[in-house]
């Protein structure tokens, strides 16, 4: 679910405490080592998930906030502030030449630059925690 959070949205709080639950306490966000990833730059949207405003910019970001039951992709475009919601259980994670998130047919991908670098320990504390959510104990390397 992609949602306009540019201002106070209603809609986008009760939907994100509902499907993801409630934002991790201090406490939690401490021991996990935080919650927020840094910036990654995009390297391209799916036609569902661009605004109808997009504007080409040469760079756009996002970040990625966790949740206990999923994930939440915040990137702009101009002086707007967009969030993907997307459950652990239909999160795809793709790293091939470009880094993606897929989810109910839609994506976004990322460049592997040295944003993608620095990031490398939240994505693997993304999978973590996705599988840990799953019980996909079988995935354990």
């Amino acid at each position: 679910m992609l949602f306009n959070t540019s201002h106070a949205n209603k809609e986008y709080t009760r939907a994100s405490a509902e499907i993801l639950g409630d934002t991790y306490s201090l406490l939690e966000k401490i021991k996990l080592g935080g919650v927020g990833s840094g910036r990654f730059v995009i390297s391209q949207l799916s036609a569902k998930l661009q605004p109808k405003n997009m504007e080409v910019v040469s760079v756009n970001y996002a970040n990625i906030e966790l949740r206990p039951k999923g994930i939440i992709v915040h990137f702009t475009n101009k002086l707007d502030r967009y969030s993907w919601i997307i459950p652990y259980y239909r999160l795809v994670i793709y790293n091939a030449q470009t880094f993606s998130i897929h989810a109910n047919g839609h994506f976004i991908k990322f460049s592997k630059n040295k944003n993608y670098q620095d990031n490398r320990a939240f994505i693997d504390k993304m999978i973590d925690t996705k599988n840990d959510f799953l019980n996909l104990g079988y995935y354990d390397g």
